[in-house]
């Protein structure tokens, strides 16, 4: 166990994946900022997860304000050990009905905030020479779904970024690793998928395990990547998918 308590922050973390991952960094010993936009379900999910748990409401869009944030919770908690970019948001729509305005807004979300957020957190990690960063990407950047091209192009990025922060910061003692999770049993995956009982037949039926994971079945993964015991793992894309991302 370490000696000291780390600090982690997790994006869109009031809520599925991000919840369960914040709930398993803080049953680690890890004090865990959650960030999102809805300041209550951050407020209530703070409460439920305890004293270890803190929130800020942020709307990661406001790029400018990104460094702010960053130095505010430098200065507040000290060294940032680990980030887990895990906030996103998804759009179903044919290909050609999707706007450039559709397109640039999952962007924008999805990528370029986390693009800026990491920046800054690594100008911090940099001077410890030491922190663990970990992206979340999706199915849709391992082989194609229809009508989530923004979504796809943004998460296909994500792994992409992943590789090049990688070779880039591990020699400066920060690695950098990815989640990709297959279909997991949430409530935004639910509404999705209930509402289509032919995709979500052929989601289970190309999966091995013939059921959908849990979010917490994703936290472990994140809390593996951040820990020691990943200490020589960098630059990975980790499915966590029941075998989705091979099955047939």
């Amino acid at each position: 166990m370490d000696q000291k308590t780390k600090l982690a922050i997790v994006t869109g973390g009031a809520s599925g994946l991000g919840l369960a991952t914040a709930k398993k960094l803080v049953e680690n010993n890890i004090r865990t900022i959650i960030v999102g936009r809805n300041e209550s379900n951050l407020k209530e999910a703070a409460a439920h997860l305890g004293k270890l748990c803190i929130y800020k409401a942020f709307d990661l869009n406001d790029l400018a304000a990104i460094p702010q944030l960053v130095e505010e919770i430098a200065l507040e908690y000290g060294q940032i050990d680990i980030l887990v970019n895990n906030a996103g948001i998804n759009q179903k729509k044919p290909f050609t009905e999707v706007t450039d305005d559709d397109f640039q807004n999952i962007i924008q979300t999805n990528l370029t905030s986390v693009f800026a957020l990491s920046r800054e957190v690594v100008k911090e990690m940099l001077k410890f020479n030491s922190g663990a960063i970990i992206n979340i990407s999706s199915m849709a950047a391992q082989y194609g779904i229809p009508c989530v091209i923004a979504y796809t192009a943004s998460k296909s990025a994500i792994e992409g970024i992943t590789k090049a922060m990688a070779v880039e910061l591990s020699p400066h003692g920060i690695r950098v690793n990815c989640v990709a999770p297959g279909f997991i049993a949430t409530a935004m995956s639910a509404k999705a998928m209930n509402n289509d009982p032919a995709r979500k037949q052929k989601a289970l039926s190309r999966t091995p395990m013939g059921k959908f994971g849990d979010p917490e079945d994703v936290a472990e993964a994140v809390l593996y990547l951040c820990s020691d015991a990943a200490k020589y793992v960098t630059g990975v894309v980790l499915p966590v998918d029941g075998g989705n991302s091979v099955g047939f």
